[in-house]
């Protein structure tokens, strides 16, 4: 057909028409990188949008391969829509979008959720539509060997084969197991389900978990800000389903709900505490509940004493676990434990760490992980007989209940979440701001929490007014007695907490 373009690529020649073709699919890859970089900044969030990421992209690289008819399209393809895509996103900010940082365990941790993950769901099926187009190009136009057939035919089944393999893993559904009784059948009368309730403007996620539907609701908040309790609950919670409706809720930007990071400047302390109280009247209409019992584990008993403030009305009791009460003054305390241990043990990798981080607060939230998370003292400590590993990360982040998008974006939130709302918190301190709360209050304690934490908890516990309260130690528990000691909290919880309010 003797069109424009027809006669322009004829005036080009041999070499001038196959730069054309380079160009042009150094163009649909530089198209789908801005794309890309604008719709998804921190990469896929959902099951849905790797799937369609991963088609699109394979479609791009097929394109991009059978222009180029060269294989070198497969590696240079993925290197140029990567490069573009860190160039869209350079205003959005985040531990797992910014400066790669691979000179600590969390910084190689934040490359592998963030940008590992990308490699997989983007830059590999680009890569892969590269190798496809360039074989039917080049066989179209007949530039192989002789070998060539039978290299091309072995080289697309294997990439096929991979292409399906993470295909299938994508689309593999997050469940949660049913509640079986003695015959193996699902027990009448029990709960067992994940749903998405919109909190806040926002869908979020909730697994509820029950052998009686119509027993109380215990809220359970996870601490971080960023964690994810949906895994460590069903390996450490199960004791609790026998006597509670227990209601494992994934915050903001966090576990099933990290997609709702965006944006961030929602993404508040009063924001969390509002979303909280939504949650809890949600519980209190499904399940036609006056009122509902919380947990709150580290940053999530911060938000529930906050919440408990807020509306008292809503909570038969408030327990704190792990329980935080003023941030500022736990890190300053942890930094000198820390530095005390280093000099102690003449540690003076960790000393020089420290002091070249200098006393809280930080800037740049990864120094709170370093300088304050990485005490042996802390770490190290006899557990209950019926403690379990998986119910730690990033076990715990393997389980059903999760997709694997969700797997990897959980692990993602907790870096990203916690560096938009920790600091936040350095304001917070509930000796001053909370001095009584009108529901009953009970504090547990591990005997091998961190001073800096169970210090100030006792102090604010003591001055603390409430209609009942009680501080109880776990002797073989951290700062997560309810991971660490599962069956003697669900215990606590049953026969002291329940029994005594009478709810």
């Amino acid at each position: 057909m003797n069109t424009p373009l027809n006669r322009f690529a004829a005036t080009l020649g041999t070499t001038g028409r196959s730069w054309l073709r380079r160009l042009v699919a150094a163009a649909c890859v530089t198209a789908a990188g801005v794309g890309s970089g604008l719709a998804m900044p921190r990469g896929p969030m959902t099951s849905a949008a790797s799937l369609i990421a991963f088609a699109v992209l394979c479609g791009v690289g097929v394109l991009a391969g059978a222009l180029a008819r060269s294989r070198w399209s497969a590696l240079l393809g993925p290197l140029l829509f990567a490069g573009v895509v860190e160039l869209v996103r350079l205003p959005v900010t985040g531990p797992t979008v910014d400066e790669i940082r691979l000179g600590d365990i969390y910084g190689v941790l934040a490359f592998v959720v963030g940008r590992g993950f990308d490699a997989l769901v983007l830059l590999l099926p680009l890569a892969l539509g590269g190798l496809w187009g360039a074989a039917l190009s080049r066989r179209a136009a007949r530039v192989e060997s002789p070998r060539a057939p039978r290299l091309r035919r072995g080289g697309i089944a294997l990439s096929g084969a991979l292409a399906l393999l993470v295909v299938a893993a994508l689309v593999r559904p997050a469940s949660t197991e049913p509640i079986l009784g003695p015959d193996g059948a699902v027990l009448e009368g029990s709960i067992a389900e994940l749903v998405t309730v919109p909190i806040g403007g926002q869908d979020q996620s909730l697994m509820i978990r029950g052998t009686d539907v119509g027993a109380p609701v215990l809220l359970f908040l996870e601490g971080g800000p960023g964690g994810t309790a949906t895994g460590s609950m069903r390996y450490a919670g199960e004791p609790l389903e026998d006597d509670f409706v227990v209601v494992t809720w994934d915050q903001r930007g966090t576990g099933r709900s990290v997609d709702t990071l965006e944006p961030t400047s929602t993404l508040t302390l009063d924001q969390m505490v509002a979303d909280t109280i939504e949650v809890t009247q949600y519980l209190c209409d499904r399940f036609d509940e006056r009122a509902v019992y919380v947990v709150g584990s580290s940053w999530g008993s911060t938000l529930g004493v906050l919440a408990v403030q807020q509306r008292p009305d809503l909570y038969h009791a408030f327990v704190g676990v792990g329980q935080m009460v003023d941030q500022l003054a736990t890190d300053k305390l942890m930094y000198a434990d820390s530095l005390a241990y280093a000099e102690r043990t003449g540690d003076r990798a960790f000393a020089e760490r420290l002091r070249a981080f200098g006393e809280p607060p930080y800037t740049d939230t990864f120094a709170y992980t370093q300088a304050l998370a990485a005490n042996p003292e802390w770490l190290d400590y006899p557990r209950g007989e019926d403690y379990d590993p998986r119910s730690e990360y990033p076990a715990s982040l393997s389980v059903a209940e999760f997709t694997l998008t969700q797997q990897f974006r959980a692990a993602a939130g907790i870096f990203e979440t916690y560096a938009v709302l920790y600091p936040q918190l350095q304001d917070i301190n509930f000796r001053e701001s909370v001095p009584r709360l009108e529901v009953p209050v009970y504090l547990i304690e591990g005997i091998h929490e961190a001073p800096g934490r169970s210090t100030l908890a006792v102090e604010w516990f003591a001055s603390l007014q409430a209609p009942a309260k009680q501080l109880v130690v776990f002797d073989r528990s951290g700062h997560n007695p309810e991971r660490d000691e599962p069956g003697r909290f669900a215990e606590y919880l049953s026969d002291v907490v329940l029994s005594e309010t009478g709810a």
